[in-house]
């Protein structure tokens, strides 16, 4: 099944690999690497006899060496000594003291609690009008994104430009970011743990963009938001509410743009998903809003 990945996956699997430690690749014949360690040992060995060693002349004195000075070492990222649960803390602490969406960006520039901004190239926060009306949250991102440093400007998110297209929406008037704000090595699904630790910060940017609609794409989404483990089957389509803790907002889930190109049938109830969105907007009035204080 491999013989026909194309070529960015076969590039995505073996940066998974590598990241996950393996440096040598396995060949066609077997390699008794236990034969291999003893030929070394034995090629270490010093040769001749123990008469041999007994007679040979004592090497002359060498005057002692200075010792070399430290070559400087290269730099490396600093990692911080948290444990999983000191790291849910700290980004809990760090998100509640953003005052702004430009605030909050900074403190995840700086936040060293989560090893995936160690592995991801930069960090993808938002993309959008922060002021818009109705915002979108997507699960992490992928490779495009990690390259652009947007959410959702790869296939799944050239699709998600038409879903919005279609009840007339673009990005200009919607406000669109993940749970997790860093790619995971080869695109896996995040860990229970990383999604923890990265919570509180989505959590307090939906708070600080404060959209009349909230929209939840994909499964992953809808229970890391409200904390549930049914699947998106299940959540998709009915309204729920979505406390920021001061205000209630109304939230729906529907599928994630890249389920629905690997299975095109789920569209008809996208859009069915799309219209109660496209109501809800319509029904609620328009609040005034200040100008959005933080962009993506």
């Amino acid at each position: 099944m491999t013989d026909f990945l194309p070529p960015d996956d076969w590039s995505d699997l073996l940066a998974f690999h590598l990241e996950a430690g393996v440096d040598i690749a396995v060949g066609e014949e077997p390699v008794d690497r236990f034969a291999q360690s003893a030929a070394e040992q034995k090629a270490r060995a010093p040769r001749g006899g123990e008469d041999e060693l007994e007679t040979a002349p004592a090497p002359a004195a060498r005057p002692a060496a200075r010792p070399a000075a430290p070559r400087p070492q290269p730099h490396s990222p600093t990692i911080a000594p948290h444990s999983p649960d000191e790291a849910v803390m700290a980004a809990r602490e760090a998100a509640r003291g953003a005052a702004s969406l430009e605030e909050l960006r900074a403190l995840l520039e700086a936040f060293e609690g989560c090893a995936l901004k160690r592995t991801a190239s930069r960090l993808v926060f938002a993309d959008g009008n922060p002021a818009a009306r109705v915002m979108f949250v997507g699960e992490a991102p992928g490779r495009d994104e990690d390259q652009q440093g947007l959410p959702f400007v790869g296939r799944a998110g050239q699709l998600l430009d038409l879903m919005l297209g279609a009840i007339g929406l673009d990005r200009s008037s919607a406000y669109i970011a993940n749970i997790i704000p860093w790619r995971p090595p080869g695109n896996r699904t995040p860990t229970p743990q990383e999604t923890a630790i990265c919570l509180p910060f989505i959590a307090r940017q939906i708070e600080l963009a404060d959209p009349d609609v909230l929209v939840c794409l994909g499964g992953q989404s809808a229970q890391a938001l409200f904390a549930t483990t049914e699947g998106i089957t299940k959540l998709r389509g009915r309204f729920m509410d979505y406390e920021t803790g001061t205000r209630t907002i109304q939230a729906l889930a529907t599928f994630h743009p890249a389920y629905l190109l690997r299975t095109p049938i789920g569209k008809r109830l996208a859009w069915r998903d799309l219209l109660a969105i496209e109501g809800a907007l319509a029904k609620s009035a328009p609040r005034e809003r200040p100008p959005a204080p933080g962009s993506a």
